[in-house]
């Protein structure tokens, strides 16, 4: 028999219980609530990972379970978060872009699965799903300090089902994964963490907003500069959906 590691697993099962209790908490209208919960989902998926290495706990079952709890926490809760949230007043329109988010989250984390021996490590292919659900928690967090107006129903729908679609796109997004912290520049990274850290002390309410979106629309650009030039960095993978969407 497979062994089951008990503590990663039990860091995603922590993942799993804010991405399900962020759901609840936007059911009973607690829209703040629930997008800080996908903050913290996101800390705990990130968490997990990295203790399965550190203690040699990797498994197979590890991998589909996390997946799994992915799907509720950066799938199902932002699309039904945006959709109490904003999306009603659409009708018909609303859920079918909700769920066309979810789909997205579903297709991204599959294809993660079976490619995930064969993509570079130093890039992401498609945008992941814990930054697409940061994008949505995020811009609740955001507008609960700084009001979005009138436009606040027609950005959420045009902005979910671009998400979507990011994430089952083949445009490359930067892992960091490879990224190394050189003598010479490892002061400047120093300064810049230090920075980092002092706005989200600071305001959190924006600076993650705008963190998250820098990473989003500079990785967007970036990936779209590459292939209207035909400038690759690596070989081309294997994809579900052709080569570029």
């Amino acid at each position: 028999m497979k062994k089951v590691y008990i503590l990663p697993n039990l860091v995603t099962t922590a993942n799993m219980f804010c991405g399900f209790n962020a759901i609840v908490s936007a059911i009973q209208g607690s829209y703040l609530n629930a997008a800080w919960l996908i903050i913290v989902a996101m800390v705990f998926d990130l968490m997990d990972g990295r203790i399965a290495r550190l203690t040699r706990a990797t498994s197979r079952f590890g991998v589909e379970y996390d997946s799994l709890s992915d799907l509720i926490s950066f799938g199902m809760a932002p699309a039904m978060v945006s959709y109490l949230w904003c999306l009603k007043p659409w009708g018909r329109m609303g859920w079918l872009v909700a769920f066309i988010y979810l789909i997205g989250a579903a297709l991204r984390l599959a294809r993660f699965n079976v490619f995930t021996e064969v993509v570079p490590k130093k890039y992401f292919q498609g945008l992941p799903s814990p930054i697409a659900a940061a994008g949505i928690a995020t811009l609740i967090i955001f507008s609960n300090e700084i009001p979005l107006g009138s436009a606040q129903d027609d950005l959420v729908l045009g902005l979910l089902l671009f998400l979507g679609v990011l994430m089952i796109s083949t445009i490359r997004f930067p892992s960091f994964k490879e990224f190394r912290i050189k003598r010479e520049n490892a002061f400047l990274v120093l300064a810049a963490g230090i920075v980092i850290l002092l706005t989200i002390a600071l305001k959190p309410e924006v600076a993650l907003f705008a963190y998250v979106y820098l990473y989003i629309v500079l990785g967007f650009l970036h990936g779209a500069y590459c292939w209207a030039f035909g400038k690759k960095d690596a070989p081309e993978q294997p994809t579900l959906f052709g080569d570029h969407l």
